[in-house]
């Protein structure tokens, strides 16, 4: 399409007004898809958010469908229990809720997940064949996984985290960043990235920047500029004589780093993160609390999943979510210190580590056990 250069057929680096239009590119790709199908003739589609008619298109020629949610199960029954009983009711679980100044992302997420009519999330959980997949553990959302399939009348099968331990050549080239890392002492490093897709203002840079100043942690922060932005370096991006300041305890990496390596140092205490869901999974995968600043969609509903899992702290905001380099820093010293507070999150964020690596293999199997019960039972019915 014109109007979306390849460099932008993803969400990521994506300005928000172009949303629309990466939608509509997904939309015109249905006919391709169902030539694919046609020809293919799987025994099974599995399926995300953002093409809702894919499911339709196998359906109608008698394959089964199931809906993978790449977002927690806690995001999606918050979400549906207003969209099902109305936004003055409450949501059951106190714990998980959306500050005042938040409760715009609701709006307009609400507004947004059905397009098509009245049903929840375009209909991807009543088009899923029977079950419903979620990028989750038990361990982590078992209530919520409970609630979501009385919400959506669906087995929710959690998939286990789907965190990947391995590395490219990209990341030998950031061997340096290990080097570094051993030379640290155990727990006293704060990770900093806030994803992909999330970029930060002049001044809310500057905060942070100002926080890692002033806290005690050593500290490796990823920093990303979007397609096009005047910042393109470093120095143009961070308080004057930034850099200088900070050389003995920190690092800053343009771009991209190699995320799981680092959070399995032993070195890293802390991960200040804006609460995407793979961020939040893969913190709680390697045993590292969560420093939470959320921004936008799902991510404040996982921050306050990880304080309730008593593996994270939330950055303190002002009443419109404005947040100020003394928060940062008082944040970042609650986790990443030899207190008792810091050791009783390590240890609950030690714990869950080791329950989500033990049942992974189990929900893995579960997984591959529903989706050939499924087409097992489909091929059956069609007599073939």
């Amino acid at each position: 399409m014109p109007l979306l250069p390849p460099q932008l057929h993803t969400t990521k680096n994506l300005p928000t007004n172009l949303l629309p239009v990466l939608f509509e590119a997904f939309q015109n790709s249905s006919s391709n898809f169902s030539d694919i199908i046609n020809s293919l003739k799987p025994d099974l589609l599995i399926y995300d958010f953002f093409q809702p008619w894919a499911p339709k298109l196998a359906l109608s020629q008698g394959i089964p469908c199931v809906f993978l949610a790449t977002s927690g199960a806690t995001t999606y029954a918050f979400f549906h229990h207003f969209h099902t009983n109305g936004t003055s009711s409450a949501f059951p679980y106190p714990e998980i809720y959306l500050l005042d100044y938040e409760k715009v992302i609701r709006a307009r997420i609400l507004e947004n997940i059905k397009p098509d009519g009245n049903d929840f999330a375009s209909g991807n959980f009543k088009m899923s064949s029977e079950i419903v997949l979620v990028k989750s553990c038990k361990g982590i959302e078992g209530k919520y996984i409970d609630y979501l399939s009385i919400l959506c009348n669906k087995k929710i099968v959690p998939t286990g985290p789907l965190v990947s331990n391995t590395y490219d050549e990209e990341e030998n080239k950031n061997i340096e960043i290990v080097q570094w890392l051993n030379g640290k002492n155990k727990y006293s490093t704060v990770y900093i990235s806030f994803g992909s897709e999330n970029f930060l203002s002049n001044e809310q840079t500057e905060e942070v920047a100002k926080g890692l100043e002033i806290c005690n942690a050593n500290f490796i922060w990823v920093i990303r500029f979007p397609l096009g932005e005047n910042r393109n370096t470093i120095e143009d991006a961070l308080p004057l004589g930034f850099l200088d300041r900070v050389k003995d305890r920190g690092i800053i990496v343009q771009k991209w780093a190699p995320q799981t390596k680092i959070l399995s140092h032993p070195s890293i205490g802390g991960f200040l993160s804006h609460c995407g869901w793979s961020s939040i999974t893969e913190s709680m995968y390697f045993g590292v609390p969560i420093i939470a600043l959320p921004f936008k969609l799902d991510q404040p509903i996982n921050a306050r999943l990880a304080v309730e899992a008593g593996i994270g702290v939330e950055v303190e905001r002002g009443e419109n979510g404005h947040f100020v380099r003394e928060d940062i820093a008082k944040a970042i010293d609650k986790v990443v210190s030899g207190d008792n507070f810091g050791e009783c999150l390590r240890s609950k964020a030690r714990e869950l580590s080791e329950k989500m690596k033990n049942d992974e293999e189990q929900e893995l199997t579960q997984v591959t056990e529903q989706l050939t019960r499924l087409c097992v039972n489909y091929k059956h019915q069609k007599g073939t």
